[in-house]
């Protein structure tokens, strides 16, 4: 990115949501400051800095000053609430935590709980007990850090003791002015190449690991990148026309809100400039995927993969002779379905998908148990079930165990059941997904009230009250049903299929 910006600094590199476009040198400029900045805060190479803003030049300006100087950055959900903030900067070892006034309330209790002081905070715009941002830097001088060298993200991924992980890679030493074959190797897996007239549109929350990835890459790669800050399906369609834009990452959710305008809006707007629209965090239902190819035509490319490493792509054009298929391993990638005593299993036989990216490693921080359990020899699983078929083609049969994807987010239900189970009134709880026409799942909870409280809709609110305190809104139950006692056998292990099966009776399970 720097190179581009020593050669063409007026080149547009990034249009924020408000339509003001910010050219690379604009951004590089910003990023060699809040780099020399946290140099001078004394952040040395491997150190962390945490991050809680929202979509927009600033964030990407922190981002790239931490990759240009030897720093893990953690790009925080800001769905999250303060004791969630909290102990991602305490788990992370973070070194300055910067924010947005947007988030000023969860900022301050985060900073607070988590003891980050005052000379290590910064905010754009006004947060109280913060520093403003353009102080990050004044008067350290002009030009690049002292100190240049690789960074990474930490991208936390959540558990299912409930409590998310960070998934820190080791740092490469490598120069940070040179573009990692990594990301020109991945975009060519969607072949997208440096330099060719690609604009990039971003309308999902830069802390998702793919979307940061998407932009991160665009921009190292030439591409202009387009922000949205909340995602509206016309609105998209308006910015595709308008900046003629080539490619984006997508989920399911925001294929059915498009294929749900009303077909003289949808035909309003030209999207000839679409040469591959990318999509996975979330299964998606055949019908929808068939819709969006007839509309947009074969530029619809569907992955499956891990913030860990490793997955599968499969075109539009390979979708139609493969429907439900997630597609064959990456150039570089290993699947293998193997049962449970870790033997390869032969084509057309279900079992645990397990994958590896080349020789590429990582840990969960401070989780040597969980890194472990995740693996066979060198090879990891996120807990999918499915299998390959004579192709290599890959199909998948189940979720994660247990796991809620809504919207496309990921959503754990040990962390919920572990906030509800702390009320008084609850004796048991389960946390499971259920059909939803939109969001493809929503959170319901199914309650064992404790001796002598009788179930009622008070009691409901109370609970979801309760719980509104202690977690972020994604991840509240939307309803919440009662019974008895829960089904667990006598060393407690509960059969949550017994719960959940009912709900999807007659419906299409989300895989």
């Amino acid at each position: 990115m720097w190179n581009i910006a020593a050669e063409r600094s007026d080149l547009v590199a990034v249009i924020d949501p408000d339509g003001t476009a910010i050219t690379y040198g604009e951004l590089t400029a910003k990023a060699n400051a809040y780099a020399r900045g946290l140099q001078a805060l004394g952040l040395e190479t491997g150190d962390v800095v945490v991050v809680l803003q929202p979509n927009g030049a600033e964030l990407l300006a922190a981002y790239f000053a931490a990759i240009q100087s030897g720093l893990y950055v953690v790009m925080v959900n800001w769905h999250l609430v303060g004791p969630e903030v909290a102990y991602i900067i305490s788990d992370s070892g973070a070194k300055a935590f910067l924010a947005h006034e947007r988030f000023a309330d969860t900022a301050v209790a985060a900073a607070g709980e988590a003891g980050v002081p005052e000379s290590a905070r910064f905010a754009v715009g006004d947060v109280p007990g913060f520093r403003r941002i353009a102080e990050l830097g004044a008067g350290e001088g002009r030009g690049r850090p002292d100190r240049r060298t690789a960074g990474s993200p930490m991208l936390y991924t959540s558990g299912t003791t409930g409590r998310p992980k960070g998934v820190r890679r080791p740092l490469t030493g490598a120069d940070p002015d040179a573009v990692p074959a990594a990301s020109t190797w991945f975009f060519g897996i969607f072949g997208l190449k440096p330099f060719d007239g690609h604009v990039h549109l971003c309308g999902s929350p830069l802390y998702h690991t793919a979307v940061l990835n998407f932009v991160a890459i665009s921009l190292q790669l030439g591409h202009r990148v387009v922000l949205m800050d909340r995602w509206d399906p016309e609105e998209m369609l308006r910015l595709i026309e308008r900046h003629r834009v080539t490619h984006s990452h997508m989920v399911p959710t925001q294929f059915r809100r498009l294929l749900a305008l009303p077909e003289e809006v949808r035909a309003r707007y030209e999207v000839s400039s679409l040469r591959n629209m990318i999509h996975g965090a979330a299964p998606c239902p055949h019908e929808v995927k068939r819709r969006m190819l007839d509309w947009w035509g074969p530029v619809v490319t569907e992955y499956y993969a891990a913030t860990e490493g490793g997955g599968t792509v499969i075109s539009g054009e390979e979708w139609l002779r493969k429907p439900g298929s997630v597609g064959r391993a990456w150039p570089g990638s290993t699947i293998k379905v193997l049962d449970d005593d870790g033997n390869e299993l032969p084509p057309g036989e279900v079992g645990t998908v397990y994958m590896r990216m080349g020789d590429s490693t990582f840990e969960y921080h401070r989780d040597r148990e969980k890194t472990e359990q995740a693996r066979v020899g060198n090879l990891f699983t996120l807990g999918d079930v499915g299998h390959l078929d004579e192709d290599g083609y890959l199909y998948l049969h189940d979720r994660k165990n247990d796991m809620i994807i809504s919207g496309g987010v990921n959503i754990y239900p040990a962390e919920i059941e572990g906030e509800l189970v702390m009320h008084p009134k609850v004796a048991d709880v389960a946390v499971f997904g259920v059909p939803h026409d939109d969001w493809g799942e929503e959170i319901k909870a199914v309650v064992e009230p404790a001796e002598g409280v009788t179930p009622s809709p008070e009691l409901t609110e109370e609970l979801l009250e309760f719980a509104r305190g202690r977690l972020a809104r994604f991840k509240l139950p939307r309803s919440i049903d009662y019974v008895d006692a829960l089904p667990r056998d006598p060393n407690g292990k509960l059969y949550k299929r017994k719960l959940r099966d009912p709900y999807w009776r007659g419906r299409e399970r989300a895989i």
